[in-house]
């Protein structure tokens, strides 16, 4: 947004100094431009109206009413400087006469940036004699709106961020609108909706170029784009699944605009299928996010029962692959008006939204929020001043590692109608940094890939972040956010589980890494390393983190209520043997008493303590003695 002229004056400048405006001496001429001015305007054609209303002024400079409209034109098309430039221009004419036009005098200035001035000018336009009741409403709803931007301003104050929003350029951009972005975890692929003939909106994307820019875009191939009334469209972390809405009638809908689902195949994307009455109702569904284990799906509606007209919900994939039922995201987000366009982070704790019930800056303004330990998201936070602006903000998503930002914007570089534009983000308003993890579950003997579920669970609160299910061959892809420290787990019925614990808490974002993971089939003798089985330092108590893993035993031994099992404790070769056995035979044995206290009989249930005398690692090296101190547990009876 452009930067406005200084204040030619100061704003309330003395009466003393200004002419008086006297319509009934304007010129003829001039009176019959205006006219001429006036029908485009009521026509909507404000750029038309430039000319004539410029013509209009010159032919008499002291036509305060022309200069006032020319301000009004301008501001209609959001040239927020020449409307102030003009507005300012009227008012030294005639203070007098100038004194109802403060309130969009203010709104302008707001829009330059100029907001502890937009402050003060509609602070006097609501001291102006009787002004009509509806002035005092708009005057006071841009009162809380400005005061609200002044104070933002005050505590956020980091000058050094610059708001640049560039435009994707030619090769995504059209005549017509885009909007709706949407990218894939590595931001290779990038989908949107673009504005057709008519009521038409198509699907299209764009892929990443080895310059790091986007190829010319083109029409998403397959039966996604038969259809005409379409919408919002999100695409999955992985690219291989696209929900979107559309408004394909009663015989494939369940109303106005649904939610459904298309999946990518070697001949494009699949027909469109419905996600069913847990999403969908006879009302208005749109604007869908899926989080990036494919988990969760957040979006608005405006069915019965919320909390204002739009409100967001989200909805939990269930164990056989459904959507379960819809769930209103609380009072503590939704408001009296509308929430719309939520978009989840691939870190799956950051949520943006739009709201226009929300204190914001005058229009719908764009929020985040991030996941608390307890699992409950935090309190929305306004993503402030150039993001924000007195105007509707509205699609947007945010790359993987956090920085950049796309959104759609009719600024004035745009190619017609709303642009796709990107931008770089304020620090305090961004996503957790993340890593990406992908590979294959497969089986050990086999080499088989294996349909598993994997799941990252926080170490500190011992609650899943995220649990996803690999494909039908195996494959997956997780992203692992920085900042804290995390067990990554791998299950499947009739294996053995898998587990790895991530250190992340002061890891630097890295590219993407691979992991494939071979599963051990539950069979005689066979046996797993517990690799996050801790104890407190030369002792046998169990910390919090151990029970993550334990837990997956305890599944297994649910799930092969015949099985039997015995846990080993083994140590480094630093101390004494005979302490060494003595303290890797108490560490198992906390482990039997963990797993009989949560039910298993204790005749499934064997410790043994070898001490050091059965190393998997170089005891010269403090990396192999961190791993000869271990739990491992063996089946010993099927």
């Amino acid at each position: 947004m452009k930067k406005c002229l200084p204040l030619l004056l100061f704003l309330y400048a003395s009466q003393v100094y200004a002419q008086k405006y006297e319509p009934e001496k304007i010129k003829p001429k001039a009176v019959k431009l205006y006219d001429l001015a006036i029908e485009k305007m009521r026509d909507q054609a404000f750029e038309e109206a430039i000319p004539i209303l410029q013509k209009t002024i010159a032919a008499d400079t002291n036509y305060v009413d022309a200069i006032l409209s020319l301000a009004g034109v301008y501001g209609q098309l959001k040239k927020h400087d020449s409307s102030v430039i003009h507005y300012e221009w009227a008012k030294r004419k005639d203070t007098l006469y100038f004194q109802q036009y403060h309130l969009p005098y203010s709104i302008n200035l707001a829009g330059c940036g100029r907001l502890q001035e937009a402050l003060d000018a509609v602070n006097y336009f609501l001291t102006v004699p009787k002004i009509s009741e509806r002035s005092v409403l708009a005057g006071n709803f841009r009162k809380r709106c400005f005061q609200f931007a002044v104070n933002y301003a005050k505590t956020h104050t980091d000058t050094s961020y610059v708001f640049a929003p560039m435009n994707l350029g030619d090769s995504v951009n059209s005549e017509k609108s885009e909007y709706y972005p949407s990218v894939t975890i590595d931001d290779s692929l990038l989908v949107f909706t673009k504005r057709g003939e008519g009521h038409r909106e198509d699907f299209m994307e764009s892929k990443l170029l080895p310059n790091k820019q986007y190829g010319k875009a083109t029409l998403i191939n397959g039966d996604i784009n038969i259809e005409t009334s379409k919408g919002a469209l999100t695409v999955s972390a992985d690219g291989e699944w696209l929900i979107f809405a559309g408004d394909f009638g009663r015989i494939k809908g369940f109303g106005n605009f649904d939610l459904y689902i298309s999946y990518y195949t070697p001949n494009g994307w699949s027909e469109p299928e419905n996600l069913g009455p847990n999403i969908n109702t006879e009302f208005w569904e749109s604007s869908p996010s899926l989080s990036p284990d494919k988990r969760v799906l957040y979006f608005s509606s405006n069915r019965n029962g919320g909390v204002g007209g739009k409100d967001l919900y989200m909805s939990i994939r269930q164990p056989n692959g459904k959507f379960g039922e819809a769930i209103n995201m609380g009072d503590s987000i939704n408001t009296v008006g509308d929430e719309l366009a939520p978009y989840i982070h691939a870190d799956n704790q950051t949520l943006y939204f739009t709201s226009d019930g929300l204190q914001g800056y005058g229009g719908t303004d764009l929020f985040v929020m991030h996941k608390q330990p307890d699992g409950q998201w935090g309190k929305p936070e306004n993503l402030g001043y150039p993001i924000n602006t007195i105007d509707d903000e509205g699609s947007f998503a945010v790359s993987a590692d956090g920085s950049t930002a796309y959104y759609a914007s009719d600024r004035t570089d745009s190619r017609g109608g709303l642009d796709l534009y990107k931008f770089t983000l304020r620090n305090d308003i961004r996503p957790f940094k993340t890593l990406y993890v992908k590979g294959k579950v497969f089986d050990k003997k086999t080499n088989r890939g294996l349909p598993s579920t994997v799941e990252l669970i926080d170490n500190t609160t011992n609650k899943a972040l995220m649990k996803i299910q690999t494909d039908e061959v195996g494959e997956y892809f997780i992203t692992l956010p920085l900042g804290k420290d995390y067990t990554f787990t791998v299950n499947r019925k009739g294996y053995l589980f898998y587990t790895e614990q991530y250190e992340l808490k002061n890891k630097e974002a890295d590219s993407v890494y691979k992991k494939d993971i071979p599963l051990s089939p539950v069979e005689l003798n066979a046996s797993v390393v517990m690799k996050n089985i801790q104890f407190e330092t030369n002792a046998f108590k169990l910390l919090p983190v151990s029970l993550i893993e334990l837990d997956k035993l305890l599944q297994v031994l649910m799930e092969n209520p015949s099985l039997k099992v015995e846990i080993s404790g083994h140590t480094d070769n630093v101390g004494k043997p005979e302490d060494n056995i003595k303290l890797s035979t108490n560490r198992a044995k906390a482990v039997v008493d963990y797993l009989s206290s949560k039910g298993i009989a204790l005749n499934r249930l064997t410790y043994k303590g070898y001490g050091s005398s059965k190393p998997i690692a170089d005891n010269s090296t403090e990396k192999g003695r961190a791993k000869n101190r271990r739990t491992e547990f063996m089946i010993v009876g099927l």
